[in-house]
C-alpha cells in the first residue's frame, strides 16, 4: 500500500514543479494539525493563472490521471465563487478536490500558508485558523460531526490564534458556532 504522504505528493510535487501557488487544506490539514483519521482525498486550493492552464493540464496527463478537459478548468477559473474540479490518479484511485482561489479568506490563507516537510518532500499547508474556519462552514452547511472532531483535534494539538478565528468567524456568520466549539475546548 502506498503511504499517505506519497499519495499527497502525487499532486503536490507536480504543483511545486510548476510553481503554481497552492495549499493543502481539509481533512489532510486536519490530520497534520490534529489527530489521525482516514481520508481518501486531498483538498487543494490553487492560485492557478490562465497563462498556467496548459502547463497545468500537461502536468496531469490523461494516461495517469482523470482530469477535466481544459475548457472545463478554464470555465471554473472564470467563476467568481466556488470554482472547483477533481483530479484522480488512476493507479491508486487517490483524488484531489481542487478549489480555485476566489475570496478574501483564500487570499489571507495564501499569505499565511506554511511550507512543511512531509515524507521526503515539501507541501504548502493552509494555516490552522483557515482550516478551522472552513470546517466550521462545512459543519454549518452539512452538520457532519467529523468537522467538529477535526476542529477539536486541531485545538488540542496545534497552537492557533483564537482571536483571528473569532474575528474572521464574525465576518463569515460563524461567530456563535465558533464560540460554542471553542468553549468546549
Amino acid at each position: 500500500m502506498t503511504e499517505l504522504p506519497t499519495l499527497f505528493r502525487i499532486f503536490t510535487d507536480r504543483l511545486n514543479e510548476l510553481d503554481v501557488g497552492y495549499f493543502v487544506t481539509g481533512s489532510v490539514a486536519g490530520i497534520i494539525y490534529g489527530e489521525p483519521r482516514i481520508t481518501h482525498d486531498v483538498d487543494l486550493v490553487l492560485e492557478l493563472l490562465p497563462k498556467q492552464l496548459q502547463s497545468f493540464v500537461d502536468a496531469f496527463p490523461l494516461e495517469e490521471f482523470y482530469a477535466p478537459p481544459p475548457e472545463v478548468i478554464e470555465t471554473e477559473l472564470r467563476r467568481e465563487t466556488r470554482g472547483h474540479f477533481n483530479l484522480i490518479h488512476h493507479e491508486t484511485g487517490f483524488k484531489a478536490d481542487v478549489y480555485l482561489r476566489c475570496d478574501d479568506l483564500h487570499a489571507w490563507a495564501f499569505r499565511e500558508r506554511r511550507r512543511i516537510e512531509l515524507g521526503n518532500g515539501t507541501i504548502w499547508l493552509a494555516p490552522p485558523e483557515y482550516v478551522i474556519l472552513r470546517k466550521l462552514q462545512y459543519y454549518k452547511e452539512g452538520s457532519s460531526p467529523k468537522h467538529l472532531t477535526d476542529i477539536r483535534g486541531i485545538l488540542s494539538q496545534t497552537p492557533v490564534a483564537k482571536d483571528v478565528i473569532a474575528e474572521k468567524a464574525l465576518g463569515l456568520g460563524l461567530a456563535q458556532l465558533w464560540h460554542e466549539v471553542s468553549d468546549l475546548h
